[in-house]
């Protein structure tokens, strides 16, 4: 019987998570000059693009994550355009964004 497999990377804690979901939601308001709130995108299920966020907002949340936390994101990942608020969160869990540097 083989032991079970250990995650390539550490999990974060709940707090670390809800810490970092918080603060990239701001991040996206901020990008996005107001124009959606963090209330907004924190509630949202929906695509970053559905809520507004348009292609210079994302390069102005590219250029904050990379400043605030060391994490490049690539914006010609198609994901980042597709899936939803949580799926970027998640997406910055696995690149090790959960401090701040």
């Amino acid at each position: 019987m083989s032991a079970p497999a250990t995650p390539p990377f550490p999990s974060p804690s709940v707090d670390a998570a809800a810490s970092l979901r918080l603060r990239v939601a701001e991040s996206v308001a901020r990008a996005c000059d107001g124009a959606v709130g963090a209330a907004e995108v924190l509630a949202s299920t929906e695509s970053l693009a559905a809520l507004g966020v348009g292609s210079l907002a994302l390069l102005r949340l590219a250029d904050a994550v990379e400043d605030e936390f060391g994490v490049l994101l690539d914006l010609g990942d198609g994901a980042l355009h597709t899936d939803g608020f949580d799926g970027l969160v998640a997406q910055l869990l696995r690149l090790g964004a959960a401090e701040p540097r």
